[in-house]
């Protein structure tokens, strides 16, 4: 059976909709929906958006029509079948909501939710409770069980939100809005000014920009360390442009067979050009736009150098005719990409991400315990114990650190807050802590730090230079990394940063 083409007027309707949806105007979005329906009556993503607005409205004898109209059009909904289960359990109609439940899951076994209700229901099915804890779960939950949030289960998304890959070649990627914005990153404040200003406004107001003779960029490189951000402030950008984001990953672009990677390319770009406005963001740029010297003809060398070329000629092409894209590449490692690729109106404006400093790790901490039922913390010390973290090190301690008093009230019934014990535990435990940067540092070093040896020659000493991997033109570029890569090598720092770990782990 044909894939059924949405009416376009309903789509406006169902995106209306989902926009007031998100602002919990649900009164609102429902007469969108039955607009939506009103048009296009096969539009089952409409009837299913209806539905769950009507379920958070209280209205389930509503909800569960629409649901069944769901699964006339789309028998596979596994989606569909959740909710009708939601709705079943929220009636304490607890038989019914396992047979929904199970029903969901035979749909789609890999979907997380229906597993956990399947568990949740037969928990309260087999539990045998006290009569003082049954009393308690009544008063608590006047309305059923487990309640549908707004926050864990959003309306359906455009139908392009499929990933479409067949034999290694993309026939279509998801792409998704963004709801973070720069006011949820941390630190980083002269390149959130500097994004804002030829980023964010370029795509919101392309007209300015013409008036005035500015040329609009296309490429913006992000680079720096390892988890220092660089994914989260690209959905910032998106987010405050309120543009469509399309994550294009290395695994997914290149292939085996010849012309399969140009041909994905292709397709990627050729996708977002669909979307506008659109940002492209490709990680792990420089495994893509790797350097095209050196190797002979043929082989994998080849296969990237054409790589290479079809991502030159792509990004020509959006140089040419912007049409609202914006393409964004992501690396640890600048240098390693083609020069090519990092002129004017490709890659040519680049930002450096750096790992956050003493008041920004405070943040990150507070950040990233405040929804656990915390104790009093000390986020100061905490920010001096990890001198030289990057938030992606902050954030995994945090988590491990939850674990403790989790553990503790699944062994001991009884829970208690995480505290600074616990963070300091482990931050001194060296299989679970540590950062990731110090060890990276000493990785990249070679790459861009001349260094001196000394070598024998005919029974004579001489001194020979080593040059890194940058040209002078990128040591200009990259300076404030180098920088930083040169100052967390030197052995003062090293024995400094560890004297200051040491201190605020064991002192204060």
């Amino acid at each position: 059976m044909p894939e059924h083409q949405v009416d376009p007027e309903a789509k406006e309707h169902w995106k209306r909709g989902n926009e007031l949806f998100e602002e919990s105007k649900f009164d609102e979005a429902l007469k969108e929906y039955g607009e939506a329906v009103e048009v296009d009556k096969e539009y089952g993503d409409a009837y299913f958006n209806r539905a769950l607005t009507e379920r958070i409205l209280h209205d389930y004898e509503g909800a569960r029509r629409d649901l069944e109209t769901v699964i006339e059009l789309q028998p596979n909904s596994s989606d569909a079948l959740l909710l009708i289960g939601d709705i079943a359990e929220t009636n304490n109609d607890l038989l019914g909501a396992k047979f929904w439940y199970e029903k969901s899951l035979a749909s789609n076994p890999d979907y997380t939710e229906a597993k956990n209700r399947l568990e949740h229901i037969d928990s309260l099915m087999h539990a045998e409770k006290a009569p003082q804890q049954q009393s308690q779960a009544s008063s608590s939950k006047p309305n059923g069980p487990k309640q549908i949030e707004v926050q864990q289960y959003k309306p359906k998304a455009q139908e392009e939100q499929k990933e479409v890959i067949e034999e290694g070649q993309i026939k279509k990627l998801a792409f998704y809005k963004s709801t973070t914005k720069f006011d949820k990153v941390i630190g980083l404040e002269k390149v959130k000014r500097y994004l804002m200003d030829n980023v964010v406004l370029a795509i919101q107001r392309p007209d300015l920009f013409s008036k005035y003779g500015k040329k609009m960029g296309i490429g913006l490189l992000l680079y720096g360390p390892p988890g220092v951000g660089k994914t989260y402030i690209a959905n910032a950008i998106a987010g405050e442009a309120g543009a469509n984001v399309i994550v294009a990953r290395i695994n997914q672009i290149v292939d085996m067979y010849t012309g399969n990677t140009e041909k994905n390319l292709h397709a990627i770009f050729e996708q977002g050009r669909k979307n506008t406005p659109c940002l492209i963001v490709f990680d792990e740029v420089d495994a893509l736009g790797v350097k095209r010297s050196g190797g002979g003809e043929g082989g994998e060398s080849s296969a990237m150098r054409l790589a290479v070329n079809q991502f030159l000629v792509e990004m020509n092409g959006v140089e040419a005719n912007p049409e609202g894209i914006f393409v964004i590449g992501m690396t640890n490692q600048p240098w390693d990409m083609d020069p090519a690729l990092k002129r004017s109106g490709r890659f040519g404006d680049s930002q450096y991400l750096a790992p956050p400093k003493f008041g920004d790790r405070k943040k990150l901490f507070e950040l990233y315990t405040r929804n656990a039922p915390r104790g009093r913390m000390h986020y100061g010390r905490l920010a001096r114990a990890t001198m030289g973290y990057s938030p992606a090190d902050i954030e995994r301690i945090c988590d491990k650190a939850k674990m403790r008093p989790l553990l503790h009230e699944y062994s001991a019934k009884s829970s208690r807050k995480l505290t600074m014990g616990d963070m300091l535990s482990v931050l001194k435990d060296k299989d679970t802590s540590g950062s990731s940067l110090d060890e990276w540092y000493l990785m990249v070093k070679k790459d861009v730090i001349s260094k001196t040896e000394t070598q024998i020659v005919d029974g004579k000493k001489q001194e020979i230079v080593k040059e890194g991997k940058l040209d002078a033109q990128e040591k200009i570029l990259y300076k404030a990394m180098i920088r930083d890569i040169k100052k967390n090598t030197n052995s003062i720092r090293i024995a400094s940063k560890k004297g200051i770990r040491w201190f605020a782990l064991h002192v204060y």
